[in-house]
């Protein structure tokens, strides 16, 4: 049936009786857009659940929407190769990434590509890392991994082929001493260990994931990286350090004090991010560490001031400079 003519016929309102109905619109959509801005959420990027990089988000996430009003949700990814391009085009607000994977994107050796929006906020603990092996395996050190199988191929977070070699060069190795494993991401990379496809695996301190499988095989031991070895792992890896450790629950693995290798874990964000925002993320976190530790122990490491370093890999996001400057923040030697 074809539609019929609008009718003149039919009665028009005065501009009287339009007026409430106007003004009640306006309130509506005023009230709706107070609703909206109460109610924006942040997102920060993190890698897979039992790593310790999605617990420190979760700790970040947590006090910024406790003490700051800030609704920050985590966002998990398979890697920093996924997320990292999450932040750079805004997808999210925050992120949380090794200084490798910073530094590769500033060089366009990253397979997340350009990104030239991203800002850093800091560094805002040491990614201690370890190889690990059964405890009952008999292997101590670094060089007994010649011959053993070893992931390495890690397709969705490339560093960390580069400080598996790394580890390998400080103790006389090179890839080709090992059998390569190729694994996705270190949460892989542990499983193919817990299922006997691997004679070691690396992975953060503090993961949830690391303390799964030391209750799964019956207790790991860290390998033991020579500090005389460290030019050679700094050669194809410069951002290494070692810092010292000793035994505890945070520290599956380690039988004794010892040094392990470590390097920055970063936080960042989007040059689109307003100033304020960084300024109070940054100003939250600082004075309540003491609720960051108490999901994420990693977080002990954190400071403000430590999150001014020397890295040129990424700019600094103005909000960030504007929080150092207040407070006399000297950018800090990279360890």
């Amino acid at each position: 049936m074809p539609s019929q003519p609008y009718s003149s016929a039919v009665p028009a309102r005065s501009p009287a009786r339009r007026l409430p109905v106007r003004v009640a619109l306006v309130a509506g959509m005023a009230a709706l857009g107070a609703v909206g801005a109460t109610a924006q959420t942040y997102g920060i990027a993190t890698m897979q659940p039992g790593t310790l990089n999605h617990t420190t988000g979760s700790a970040i996430a947590k006090v910024l929407k406790e003490k700051a009003g800030l609704n920050v949700l985590v966002q998990p990814t398979a890697g920093e190769t996924t997320l990292i391009p999450m932040v750079g085009r805004a997808e999210a607000e925050m992120g949380i990434a090794n200084i490798a994977e910073m530094d590769n994107v500033a060089k366009g050796t990253s397979a997340a590509g350009a990104q030239p929006d991203l800002r850093l906020i800091g560094a805002i603990h040491p990614l201690r890392v370890g190889w690990y092996v059964r405890k009952d395996s008999g292997l101590k050190t670094v060089a007994d991994l010649k011959g053993k199988r070893v992931p390495l191929g890690y397709s969705a977070m490339r560093t960390q082929d580069t400080t598996t070699t790394a580890a390998l060069a400080a103790a006389g190795l090179t890839a080709a001493d090992v059998q390569a494993v190729p694994v996705p991401n270190v949460v892989r990379g542990a499983d193919a260990f817990a299922g006997g496809n691997a004679d070691t695996f690396t992975f953060a301190f503090g993961g949830g994931k690391l303390r799964e499988v030391d209750a799964t095989v019956g207790g790991v031991r860290v390998l033991e990286i020579p500090e005389a070895g460290m030019p050679a792992a700094r050669k194809l890896f410069p951002f290494a350090y070692l810092t010292e450790v000793d035994p505890g629950p945070a520290f599956p693995g380690v039988e004794a004090r010892m040094k392990v290798f470590a390097y920055d874990n970063m936080l960042f964000t989007n040059a689109k991010v307003t100033d304020d925002l960084v300024y109070k993320i940054i100003e939250t976190m600082e004075a309540n560490k003491a609720e960051l530790v108490a999901v994420q122990p990693a977080l002990r490491d954190y400071s403000a001031a430590g999150l001014f370093k020397q890295y040129d890999v990424v700019p600094y996001h103005p909000g960030a400079l504007k929080y150092f400057k207040e407070k006399g923040f000297a950018p800090k030697a990279i360890q």
